[in-house]
């Protein structure tokens, strides 16, 4: 685990444990929000209602739609130069490039196509695994889903 404690997440998966090295150098107001959103408990039972094998897994849409978010305001972009590689995390959005709110995605494989397009907050750091083991799908007929998220310094 980071020795950030506070800039670490864990999300627990119904496939394994996630933990994700949070980039608050790269996109502070991002960051910021996966923590808030995290701890309000916001995630906990959220699915990934879009898991395509070899790009990327989304989830953090409490309609399970894809059409979803939080109350929250839709957030600034923080394009970054962090390539879009396998474990890299990043914020999903509408065509808008202002409109990332509570939806996320988890890279599977290069997808270094979408390099300062989208938000990239951090980066998978140990449980690859069990993102992979997600159910495939848009949406997938029984999607994974997100047990608990929550910063390492809270557990």
């Amino acid at each position: 685990m980071s020795a950030d404690k506070e800039n670490t997440l864990i999300l627990t998966l119904d496939t394994g444990v996630v933990t994700i090295e949070l980039l608050p150098n790269k996109a502070p107001l991002h960051v910021e929000r996966i923590k808030e959103l995290s701890r309000e408990g916001f995630y906990d039972g959220v699915v990934f209602h879009r898991v395509i094998d070899g790009f990327m897994a989304q989830g953090g849409d409490p309609t399970g739609s894809g059409m979803g978010g939080s109350e929250k305001d839709d957030l600034r972009a923080e394009f970054n130069d962090v390539s879009h590689q396998r474990g890299v995390c990043s914020m999903a959005r509408s065509n808008n490039p202002n409109s990332a709110n509570s939806q996320f995605f988890i890279c599977l494989d290069d997808a270094s196509f979408l390099d300062r397009k989208y938000t990239v907050w951090g980066n998978v750091v140990s449980g690859m695994d069990a993102v992979d083991a997600l159910p495939k799908g848009e949406p997938p007929r029984k999607p994974g889903k997100i047990v608990t998220a929550r910063v390492a310094a809270d557990v």
